[in-house]
């Protein structure tokens, strides 16, 4: 062979060997870009930078999967990495759903990631994501949901009988165990069934009231009933993981701490600008007296925690280990230890 062969066989091997360095992911997630998909995009942007662009992600607002069917995208390997809501599947993500109990007393967003990576981190919550050949990687922490509604504001607790309000997983049972009517639509169709009348209410984080519309629907919004959030995992899959080279792999490990700081970051300055937010869009704040809260979480949180965790040791999974976990990892978070 030539030199010029060789050479040239050589830039082909090259060329090879770079492709075969290239990792590029599919991202599902829905909706559009907001503050709850911000550490999906700074992860992105982390892990491409840390490896001068060998490893990429496309994040895809809906272009790939249903929201509610995201999970089973990761299963089969349709994409690898993917952001879920447990209360769409609650079936499928048992563990985590400990999560989403009302009135577990959260405070803040670092409490929220506080507890949802002490839950992630527990072999349980391993053992069952890996049955859809799922990792969990990071949480998407929400601050308490509260609910923006039409006509009178609601601030009693018999004005909830009866109330239609979209609300998912724990804060649905909430809501239904003081008279109301919960739907789970999904936060893409909330706009749509509120406009129509199909709900009075919607239950939501600041961000998704803002994203999804429901705010400009809105006559009033409660500040403070707080009857607890969802959890929503961002989960890549096993097999997609593993066959990361070391480089990459500890390109995308190392960035999630960076990410995560960049959400609460980010998330912070949009709950400084919600009054702003209420007024400009002419949204009443309506503030609920602490006795009508303390009424609505002794018919609410005690009955739901106790059957969550009968549930969960009938099926095999420790529920009172899990509570007891989160209880725990709560209030070391509030007393800063």
């Amino acid at each position: 062979m030539n030199t010029v062969a060789k050479l040239a066989a050589t830039a082909v091997a090259l060329s090879f060997a770079t492709e075969a360095a290239a990792t590029e992911w599919n991202v599902s997630v829905w909706g559009k870009r907001r503050a709850f998909t911000e550490h999906v995009e700074k992860l992105a942007e982390l892990v491409s930078a840390k490896t001068g662009g060998e490893f990429t992600m496309n994040v895809s607002y809906g272009g790939l999967s249903k929201n509610r069917e995201n999970l089973d995208g990761i299963s089969i390997g349709a994409f690898e990495m993917a952001q879920f809501c447990a209360g769409y599947h609650r079936d499928k993500n048992r563990v985590v759903t400990v999560l989403e109990l009302p009135f577990l007393g959260v405070e803040n967003l670092e409490q929220e990631l506080a507890v949802s990576n002490a839950v992630y981190a527990h072999p349980a919550a391993t053992e069952e994501m890996a049955q859809w050949n799922a990792k969990l990687l990071m949480t998407s922490p929400m601050p308490q949901y509260n609910l923006v509604g039409t006509g009178e504001p609601r601030d009693e607790l018999a004005e909830f009988e009866g109330m239609r309000v979209r609300a998912t997983g724990g804060i649905g049972q909430a809501f239904e165990a003081v008279g109301a009517v919960p739907t789970s639509v999904t936060s893409s169709e909330a706009y749509q069934a509120m406009e129509s009348g199909v709900v009075d209410t919607v239950a939501f984080a600041q961000h998704a009231h803002l994203s999804f519309g429901t705010i400009n629907e809105a006559d009033w919004w409660t500040s403070n009933l707080n009857p607890g959030t969802v959890n929503c995992p961002v989960v890549v899959n096993i097999d997609a993981y593993e066959s990361l080279s070391d480089e990459h792999r500890a390109a995308l490990d190392s960035s999630v701490p960076e990410a995560l700081e960049f959400y609460l970051s980010n998330y912070g300055e949009l709950l400084k600008r919600w009054d702003a937010v209420l007024e400009e869009k002419g949204v009443e704040k309506v503030v609920i007296a602490p006795e009508v809260i303390a009424e609505f979480r002794t018919k609410a949180a005690d009955p739901i925690r106790d059957a969550w965790i009968a549930d969960m040791e009938a099926q095999g999974i420790p529920g009172q280990e899990l509570y007891d976990l989160v209880m725990k990892t709560l209030d070391e978070a509030k007393s800063g230890s």
